[in-house]
């Protein structure tokens, strides 16, 4: 069975562990790189990132963007939304269509 995974600063993770996914607080790009590639190498199917973690770790993310699993869904921290994730789905949606709709 598949597991689903949560990397970001403590504030903004810990409240999906009370929903029942695993949760990795990361206080550094480096504990989030290495939770990145350990939580993927261990089978999760999806793993949350906050955006603020993202935008520190673009080589990494790029490893992941063509894999089936792990699908990474970039989230909101604390600090408020950075605009990457939105992003990531329009590309995404443009890619499918053809066209931008969103």
């Amino acid at each position: 069975m598949y597991r689903i995974g949560v990397i970001g600063d403590r504030d903004s993770v810990l409240g999906f562990q009370a929903l029942g996914l695993e949760v990795c607080p990361a206080d550094s790009a480096e504990a989030a790189r290495q939770a990145l590639h350990r939580m993927a190498k261990e089978g999760f199917a999806i793993l949350y990132l906050t955006e603020q973690l993202a935008a520190q770790l673009g080589p990494e993310l790029a490893l992941y963007q063509e894999e089936l699993t792990p699908a990474i869904i970039l989230i909101p921290g604390k600090e408020g939304s950075l605009g990457i994730g939105m992003a990531n789905v329009k590309n995404a949606v443009e890619r499918a269509v053809g066209a931008d709709i969103l």
